[in-house]
């Protein structure tokens, strides 16, 4: 039952999202442009629910020459590739935006786990394990309000796991909180990382022992 109430909230919130915040889209594209050549908005193909694959929309944050289908942490010296204007908007989230229109077309959630890209097999096979496939991706979920780019990815997806099996209102109003937080604290971000917290624990270890 709470799917349904779930779908509709989220074409609720994304149609005025679109409306309320289309003075900082005009902004964000302006500044891209003037930032950097190339398109403003950047698409991506990425995992649905059930496996299966759209496009997810993000302001364009790194250079046009860019390796396609790289996740960040997967490219050598990723700092090259990114603007200047993608720097700020990485790492204050707004290059997510354009993600409202996915929302809106019923591609994406609000919450929920972030999607994977259709290359990440290694994401895509652990959230198999706990059933984080079968909902919609969400712009924000619970794994990212519990370490971001910091997790590894069998962290991750067993936090994405625990959103699938507790999925509700209540837990759908901690995250979206609990997102804006992070986002101001810039909790958990580490540009270009991916189990960042597993390398620093592991160093910890290595220099104590």
């Amino acid at each position: 039952m709470y799917m349904k109430i779930k779908r509709l909230i989220d074409t609720i919130l994304s149609l005025i999202g679109l409306i309320v915040l289309s003075p900082i889209y005009v902004i964000l594209i302006i500044a891209i442009k003037f930032d950097s050549r190339g398109p403003v908005l950047f698409k991506q193909k990425r995992v649905g629910i059930s496996k299966t694959h759209f496009n997810v929309l993000k302001f364009r944050t790194m250079r046009i020459d860019t390796p396609k289908d790289t996740p960040t942490h997967l490219l050598n010296s990723p700092d090259q590739y990114i603007t200047k204007m993608g720097k700020f908007m990485r790492k204050t989230s707004l290059d997510e935006l354009p993600q409202i229109l996915n929302i809106f077309v019923g591609q994406m959630s609000i919450i929920g786990p972030r999607p994977a890209l259709w290359n990440q097999h290694d994401l895509i096979a652990e959230r198999d394990k706990y059933g984080a496939n079968d909902v919609l991706p969400g712009l924000t979920g619970w794994a990212q309000i519990n370490g971001r780019d910091e997790l590894p990815i069998d962290v991750k997806a067993k936090l994405d796991g625990e959103y699938v099996e507790k999925i509700s209102f209540r837990m759908d109003v901690k995250c979206f909180f609990g997102t804006i937080v992070s986002i101001v604290k810039s909790d958990g971000f580490v540009e270009g990382g991916t189990g960042v917290m597993k390398e620093v624990e592991s160093s910890k270890e290595s220099s104590s022992s």
